[in-house]
């Protein structure tokens, strides 16, 4: 009996396995698709190096093992856009003492802007509530209590905040409220809560796009 229920296991983690492998390979070739379609290079190996130079975000320092996959990189709209599967680890312990290793994996969306900035968050309420509050950053209030009340907006820099957030930007937000967004340096950037099917890239691309297009043009000028 025992040997038949580690015979079955061994199969369970042999079908988990396959299944794995042909899921990530679909995504390859889905993404090396949309890559050829969009112009942009394709590059499915881990990258590291990749994890570390945008370290400086909030959403890509967690935990440990972080790098990059599936990357799609290049000129997009005008723009220099990269886009990756990012993969970080986390640890527990469970009550028998067991040290267990957790895999997260998201999306992330990186558009580099002609200037360089402060740091600047925006995400649901409640994602970064308490990252903000560690960091002795104030949630910053806006005059639309609705947008005030959905997000959370964190910066060292209140006036940069508010040009930003302006009315046209809070419409967009709160009618595109899945998105998180962090602008530091010359980037910004969109991450998501899980890996996107590679149907959603282009669209989410396109809103990427579309925030950029909102910051006002005063803010690249330098006036």
């Amino acid at each position: 009996m025992e040997v038949l229920i580690v015979v079955g296991v061994l199969a369970m983690i042999v079908v988990f396995g396959v299944l794995g492998y042909l899921s990530a390979k679909k995504r390859r070739e889905a993404m090396m698709a949309l890559a050829a379609k969009l112009g942009l290079r394709f590059e499915p190996e881990k990258n590291w190096d990749l994890a570390s130079r945008y370290g400086f975000l909030d959403r890509l320092r967690a935990g440990s093992n972080r790098y990059a996959f599936n990357t799609l990189s290049g000129n997009c709209q005008g723009h220099n856009t990269v886009v990756f599967d990012y993969h970080y680890e986390t640890h527990s312990t469970d009550s028998k003492g067991h040290r267990k290793t957790h895999h997260h994996y998201f999306s992330c969306f990186i558009l580099h802007v002609p200037a360089s900035f402060p740091e600047l968050v925006i995400a649901k309420e409640g994602f970064f509530s308490k990252i903000a509050q560690a960091v002795g950053y104030d949630d910053i209030d806006f005059e639309s209590h609705e947008f005030s009340r959905r997000f959370c907006v964190r910066s060292p820099n209140k006036k940069f905040a508010y040009d930003v957030c302006h009315a046209r930007m809070m419409e967009y937000l709160l009618a595109n409220d899945d998105l998180t967004i962090e602008i530091e340096g010359d980037v910004l950037a969109v991450t998501f809560n899980s890996r996107l099917d590679p149907e959603r890239i282009e669209p989410n691309l396109n809103r990427l796009i579309a925030l950029r297009s909102l910051m006002p043009e005063y803010l690249f000028s330098g006036s």
